[in-house]
């Protein structure tokens, strides 16, 4: 059981303002968001900035293993840390530390110091900022929305990665043939005024013990459980992360996640692996990778009404079983544009998968208790977005032919399907209502 946040935002008579006017959820959608967007630029602007100095393709193989290393090390004591100190300052730190990184690395750029050893201590230090800053937004989330708009809040929340896929890139691509140094300062500027909106972000403080919450403070304290408790952050995640495997229904939806999260990302490895052997063309493999972006962005849109219109374990069971029908019809389909549109099909339902979870983990889980369970949720699925397309790579080589490496990722999905539906935990998935 949680209480409603002691901030709630309401009109005259009492009532819940919508979420588009609930200013102190507005700042930590907009905060996240030019996070997302520095760090899908990121991704392009760095190997771009790489090649364009002449690197080895060792040296773009390190600096994306070394931000995906930094990410995994710093998820785990981020959760402990989210719960621990006070949400909206660590928030700030986090941002204010990303601005002088990136402008650092424009400056070197501006004064042709470019090093290889500086990129890859930028990308480590936001491989390991963005770790600590995920968890305490998701878990000041339920402290900003009442309970019922709880649900509205997560799915909007799960559009959010997909404006920034769709943007981002593109945006790098222009700016860094414009000036090399151009997104890095772009990137300064959005982590500059992500903190500036941070300032005004308030947050209540939730008194000793979890009892009900107090009033609002200027410190913006998300937690009210600011003074460090003995046993150090090992000990604190270990009673995190019994807590988690403690709660069968979350135990069952962070497994099933994961999974899914590893067959997806090994199944986009090998359609791409499938559209070099069939000679697809450049643009026309971009913008089958943006239907992927499109259909999520949608997704996102339509998932507050689909999620009061369908029961969760439909909405659970309804998206493994699409998944698996649409990977399997990508292995007649031609490569390219009718595999994309297959993509945005399975996109489409992501977010509604992800709001129907993610609703019900923040809202049985304790607040001092939501930074880790963030934590090991990020561990789970970031581990296996970065196995996923390791075991497409090797999937793709060892079946010998595009078209057998996505049955053979069909068959995974269905796996994963059948196993979903024999679950009690997923097939009996509870109504957030009755959790509250």
């Amino acid at each position: 059981m949680t209480t409603a946040p002691a901030n709630r935002e309401t009109e005259r008579g009492g009532m819940s303002v919508p979420l588009s006017r609930n200013r102190h959820y507005n700042i930590l959608w907009s905060s996240q968001l030019m996070s997302e967007l520095a760090m899908e630029m990121a991704a392009v602007a760095v190997p771009l900035l790489i090649l364009a100095r002449h690197g080895s393709p060792l040296q773009l193989g390190l600096a994306s293993s070394a931000m995906a290393a930094a990410h995994m090390a710093s998820v785990v004591p981020a959760g402990v840390i989210a719960d621990r100190w006070d949400r909206r300052r660590l928030m700030l730190g986090c941002q204010l530390l990303r601005v002088l990184g990136m402008a650092s690395l424009a400056g070197a750029l501006l004064l042709d110091r470019y090093a290889f050893w500086h990129v890859l201590l930028v990308v480590v230090a936001e491989g390991s900022l963005g770790s600590i800053f995920d968890p305490a937004e998701h878990a000041a989330l339920p402290r900003v929305v009442p309970p019922e708009q709880l649900s509205t809040a997560v799915a909007r929340n799960a559009a959010r990665p997909y404006i920034a896929t769709l943007v981002g890139p593109g945006v790098a691509g222009f700016l860094f043939s414009a000036l090399p140094l151009g997104p890095f300062a772009a990137n300064a500027v959005m982590f500059a005024l992500s903190s500036v909106a941070l300032c005004f972000l308030r947050l209540p403080r939730a008194r000793a013990g979890g009892g009900p919450e107090g009033e609002e403070d200027g410190r913006g304290d998300g937690t009210g459980y600011g003074a460090p408790r003995a046993g150090g952050l090992g000990r604190e995640f270990a009673a995190g992360f019994r807590w988690v495997l403690g709660q069968p229904v979350i135990r069952a939806t962070m497994a099933w996640m994961a999974v899914t999260n590893l067959a997806f990302s090994a199944l986009l490895i090998v359609l791409l692996t499938r559209a070099g052997e069939d000679r697809v063309g450049a643009g026309e493999l971009g913008l089958t990778m943006a239907c992927l972006g499109v259909g999520g962005l949608l997704g996102g849109l339509l998932a507050p009404r689909m999620h009061a219109a369908a029961r969760p374990p439909v909405i659970i069971l309804g998206f493994a079983w699409t998944a698996a029908a649409g990977a399997a019809l990508m292995a007649v389909v031609p490569a390219g544009l009718p595999q994309g549109a297959l993509l945005g099909l399975m996109a489409l339902f992501a977010p509604l998968a992800n709001t129907t979870v993610l609703t019900y983990q923040l809202t049985v889980t304790p607040d001092e208790l939501r930074g880790r369970m963030s934590a090991v949720a990020g561990f789970c699925s970031g581990g296996a977005g970065v196995l996923g397309p390791a075991l497409g790579g090797a999937l793709a080589g060892v079946a010998g032919g595009g078209v057998r490496a996505v049955l053979i990722s069909a068959g995974c999905l269905l796996l994963i399907a059948v196993a979903a539906t024999a679950s009690p935990a997923l097939r009996r998935f509870p109504d957030v209502a009755a959790a509250r």
